[in-house]
């Protein structure tokens, strides 16, 4: 078996690419024809911009008919266009670049608050984000438009791709074409084999190696790497589900969040919330019916070293049921650890303490008693809040007033003297709760909204002392501040509770979205590491009746593990049709002495091959 390649030395049959052939896409559709075609479903845009109505028959009937064919044809050009790569990748970065003001600039949709400071602080930036929708970006015109035209471009790319594909999954590999010599990748030798015992070989070993293969006239045609294909579609639908399910989840979700001290308990209807944000489409019918109680709240933190006051444990002991008679269970509620009651989880988001106050008025009544939440304000869970003494008290006068105390709490006091009013560490080791206390209106009879953290002053005047100075106290568990002119007391109780707060979310679609994601990353792997190729093995009878075996490989594109694989199926295809050597004539004297330091005739092919290995199959190089 003569060649122009060279053996590799471990018995495989090197077939090397041809300079030569990297015009291979060129020469595929003039002389491959099929074989070289359908080695990918992506449409082949041929259409080009211009007029598509041809030429114009006289009179109105030819203007319309004109028309009519000039319309279709932009029509079709402009949705060949849309549903191209190159502008789905433009839709996709510009829907990148949209998300950026969403991530930077305050929305409505999450803090109102937020985006009236920022209208309040920006007097000409401000106008201009609202006319251009930057406060509510992913319900802007042009976000949806981008969004839906990138749905439609994709919808439109995988439906034809998906058919193309099936049809090749139904259909066979194509047949050789009539010179294999011309692809970039080629093997031949010669063999006393018959071209059946060839073909069958061939079958054989393309089968072990998972190729679709078949026998068509006087080749073996197979193919493989259709799951580069699968992987392609794969990720195109993925991207789909991803859209679907994003575009869902904005619109059906649902988010809450909810104060509840220790002792206290929480029914899963709007008026139970703090505070509430949902999509357009959410309704109250939506929330799913759960209530729980907020048993005993655990914190614990780092006591020594470097990490003092980390916490180590975070947790809130709850019984809740799911619906209006569910039986009660027991669970704890962690930072990450939601509990999953059906289409909601609830989350730990935040804690702090609630010190248990009492409120008397002049004649010794209790007018107020209830645990305050704080708000914490550093790690330490330094704490401000407010104190409102709404309904039910009268002054030393006998007159109906409102009282209000302003205050600051502290897990662990420092001690007097020994710097300002905050926490040293954030357990209950030396809590002291610091008072200054308003008499008037609170202002919550006009029904404005009030921050419950702060007073609201403008009606209220403070209470001063004998000595007409400020009336202020730092209370220890169990001690109490005395109102001048007999308007009462307040009590720090002894119990002080801890608070937390939950964030109660519904997010349809949130599992699609992540096994989308999941399938995208797989699909896109496939797409970009398994090569669609095909062989073709040819085996006919030459002039003198010595069977030819032609072997040959095209890939979608060039690689060097098609010349390397197209190797190893020639070196196994002649294992079982090994190379016939040239037979000595029948005039020589078998007797006849040769000279043993005689060179071999150049022009000779019987030199004796090394018996453990294969000779290289003969390349097909096209200068």
């Amino acid at each position: 078996m003569s060649t122009t390649d060279t053996d590799d030395g471990t018995g495989r049959a090197a077939a090397e690419p041809a300079a030569a052939k990297r015009h291979i896409g060129v020469s595929a559709d003039g002389e491959l024809g099929e074989a070289g075609s359908q080695l990918s479903t992506a449409p082949v845009d041929t259409a080009v911009p211009g007029s598509f109505g041809g030429m114009r028959a006289p009179g109105p009937a030819g203007a319309l008919a004109w028309t009519g064919r000039e319309a279709v044809g932009w029509a079709r050009w402009f949705w060949r266009q849309l549903t191209s790569m190159r502008v789905a990748l433009i839709l996709l970065f510009l829907l990148s670049l949209g998300a950026i003001p969403g991530s930077l600039i305050p929305q409505s949709g999450t803090d109102a608050q937020k985006v009236a400071d920022f209208k309040d602080a920006h007097s000409i930036l401000g106008p201009v984000y609202d006319r251009l929708g930057l406060f509510h970006v992913y319900s802007s015109v042009w976000f949806s438009a981008i969004y839906i035209l990138l749905f439609v471009s994709l919808i439109g790319c995988i439906v034809p791709r998906t058919w193309g594909f099936v049809g090749q999954l139904r259909g066979r590999p194509p047949g050789a074409p009539k010179r294999l010599d011309r692809l970039p990748a080629y093997a031949t030798w010669r063999t006393a084999a018959e071209p059946e015992q060839v073909r069958a070989a061939a079958l054989q070993v393309l089968g072990r190696r998972r190729f679709r293969a078949h026998v068509e006239k006087d080749a073996v045609a197979a193919e493989k790497g259709y799951l580069r294909e699968t992987g392609n579609l794969l990720f195109h639908i993925a991207l789909v589900v991803m859209l679907v399910a994003f575009a869902w989840g904005q619109l059906f979700k649902s988010e809450g969040n909810k104060l509840i001290v220790e002792g206290d308990g929480f029914s899963n209807t709007l008026s139970q919330y703090d505070d509430f944000k949902s999509g357009n489409l959410f309704g109250s019918d939506d929330l799913t019916p759960f209530s729980f109680d907020l048993k005993k709240f655990t914190g614990t933190y780092e006591r020594t070293g470097p990490n003092k006051g980390t916490p180590r444990t975070y947790q809130a002991a709850v019984t809740y049921s799911v619906g209006a008679y569910g039986k009660d269970r027991k669970t704890l509620v962690k930072v990450n650890e939601p509990l999953r009651i059906g289409d909601s989880k609830v989350y730990l988001t935040a804690h702090g303490y609630a010190p248990v106050v009492t409120v008397r008025n002049g004649k010794g009544d209790v007018v107020f008693h209830d645990a305050v939440p704080m708000l914490p304000l550093d790690p330490n869970v330094t704490s401000q809040g407010a104190i409102k003494v709404m309904d039910g008290y009268r002054n030393g006068r006998g007159q109906p007033e409102q009282l209000g105390f302003s205050a600051v709490f502290v897990p662990t006091f420092a001690g007097a003297g020994k710097g300002t009013m905050f926490s040293q560490f954030p357990a209950l080791d030396f809590p002291v709760l610091a008072l200054t206390g308003y008499h008037g209106s609170l202002g919550v009879d006009a029904g404005i909204p009030q921050n419950v953290y702060q007073l609201d002053k403008s009606k209220m005047k403070q209470f001063k002392d004998a000595k007409g100075d400020i009336l202020a106290a730092r209370l220890l568990p169990g001690e109490t501040m005395k109102l001048p002119d007999g308007a009462g007391s307040i009590t720090f109780d002894k119990g002080v509770k801890q608070w937390a707060n939950f964030q109660v979310t519904q997010q349809p679609g949130s599992d699609w979205a992540l096994a989308g994601a999941f399938t995208a990353i797989f699909g896109l792997a496939g797409s970009l590491f398994i090569q669609r190729r095909r062989v073709w093995v040819r085996a006919t009878t030459g002039a003198d009746g010595v069977t030819v075996v032609e072997m040959a490989g095209l890939g979608r594109s060039e690689s060097a593990r098609l010349p390397e694989e197209l190797g190893d199926l020639a070196a196994l295809v002649h294992e079982q049709a090994p190379t016939k050597t040239d037979e000595p004539d029948a005039g020589t004297d078998p007797d006849a002495g040769t000279d043993p330091a005689a060179e071999p005739d150049a022009d000779s092919d019987t030199t004796d091959p090394d018996p453990h290995a294969v000779p290289a199959a003969e390349g097909a190089e096209k200068q």
